[in-house]
């Protein structure tokens, strides 16, 4: 098919709008600008925590455990309305509604109903990514869909929610996020028939390749340069892979696999290692090299002791900051997998950590704001405030205001704090 391009105006108009949408101060993707939980560095960030910071606007909102994201002052969020899962576009800076717009059929169970994957604003396009495996494209201006796909219907992955036994995506949903890297869009659909993971053309949704036969489990995909290739990293729920972006060709394989299937947390990349965690194999660094016309990964480190279930680490020059295996929070050398320090009595389940500016702003799930030194030497705590109740949510961080998603199975709320004054 041949594609017809838009009139000179027109393209002006589109481009105009791409640029209107980001900024250095944007937080538009999982875990930030460089899905690595740091600010860019143009980010204006405070150095101390307001005693009561001030909520510029609170909404009540439906279920669900999906983060907020922005760009160019807009706002999106997913929710549960109505037994739909809904995408919803805000004004930032006031927290008024632009549109809704309902795109599958809600999954609940007992942690309650909603979204969990976290949307992506890439330009003038938002996309979106409900529980049960249907994608989504849409106009940022308006909300237009402008092309989607179902796991089920395109792939034959099964959506079989409780009734699944094991851990893996099928079960307490489609939670990963997929990646966007210039054209291309790539998504953890976990089809075992030659689609684990697919990547699309993402303005038009025509597959480019398809990789892999193993079932998607919660982690999100990062893109890294390992060893020279650039590549597509996935923690599913059978391995730890990296695939060629161009291709889809894999090009090294670890095999992780767990009885319960249930790996949450998004690689870290350290140079040439690649860092991973979860509740049942710990913490484990490995090494990626050439290896003929090939390349191979080879085991670093592990620290078996350290079952970090839910949060990924934020990597702080050769330092590891999370939330570690118990009520704790830790330090970790990352060339050697070492536990630093350890400080006890910091969170239940969850901590995300953002690396902002030279500090840590870390979110507890008892909803606590905590900002803390990166120091390797000892945990130096620099303030610390209550701004909402229980959350599993990833805040997200964009032109001084903070956006805190709170609630587990009920009243949720989303929340934008001013941390740094006009």
């Amino acid at each position: 098919m041949k594609m017809r391009f838009p009139r000179f105006p027109l393209l002006l108009s589109w481009f105009l709008l791409s640029l209107s949408s980001v900024s250095a101060s944007d937080w538009p993707q999982w875990r930030g600008p460089a899905r690595d939980g740091h600010t860019a560095s143009e980010t204006p960030v405070p150095n101390t925590l307001p005693a009561e910071p001030k909520a510029l606007w609170r909404l009540n909102i439906g279920g669900g455990f999906s983060s907020p994201v922005i760009a160019g002052g807009k706002l999106v969020y997913l929710d549960a309305q109505n037994q739909k899962e809904v995408v919803h576009l805000l004004d930032a800076r006031t927290g008024k509604e632009v549109w809704q717009v309902p795109f599958a059929n809600v999954f609940e169970d007992e942690w309650g109903p909603g979204p969990r994957s976290t949307p992506i604003i890439d330009g003038d396009r938002v996309y979106a990514q409900s529980c049960n495996g249907e994608f989504r494209c849409l106009q940022l201006a308006n909300g237009k869909v402008v092309w989607g796909v179902s796991f089920d219907k395109d792939f034959g992955v099964k959506f079989a929610g409780s009734k699944q036994e094991q851990g893996v995506a099928r079960r307490r949903g489609n939670n990963g996020c997929g990646v966007i890297e210039g054209d291309r869009l790539i998504l953890p659909v976990g089809s075992t028939q030659g689609a684990s993971l697919i990547c699309f053309d993402k303005l038009t949704g025509k597959v480019l390749w398809k990789s892999l036969d193993d079932e998607a489990a919660y982690s999100s995909l990062m893109i890294a340069t390992l060893a020279g290739v650039r590549q597509v990293l996935n923690l599913n729920a059978e391995a730890l892979v990296g695939v060629e972006l161009a291709t889809g060709k894999l090009l090294w394989r670890v095999p992780l696999r767990t009885d319960a299937k249930r790996h949450a947390a998004t690689p870290v990349v350290c140079g040439d290692t690649v860092i991973v965690n979860s509740h049942t194999i710990g913490l484990r660094c490995f090494k990626i090299t050439s290896a003929g016309a090939g390349q191979q990964a080879a085991e670093l480190w592990a620290n078996k002791e350290l079952k970090i279930n839910l949060a990924t680490p934020v990597l702080v020059d050769h330092y590891l900051f999370t939330q570690g295996a118990g009520k704790d929070y830790v330090c970790v050398d990352a060339f050697t997998g070492k536990q630093i320090w350890r400080q006890e009595g910091f969170a239940d389940n969850y901590a995300p950590t953002i690396a902002l500016g030279k500090n840590l702003l870390v979110q507890t799930d008892k909803g606590d704001l905590v900002l803390v030194a990166p120091d390797p030497a000892q945990y130096t705590e620099l303030g610390r405030v209550q701004v909402c109740g229980k959350t599993w949510s990833h805040p997200a961080y964009a032109d001084g205001n903070l956006y805190v998603r709170e609630g587990l199975t009920q009243n949720w709320k989303l929340t934008c704090f001013q941390l740094i004054a006009p």
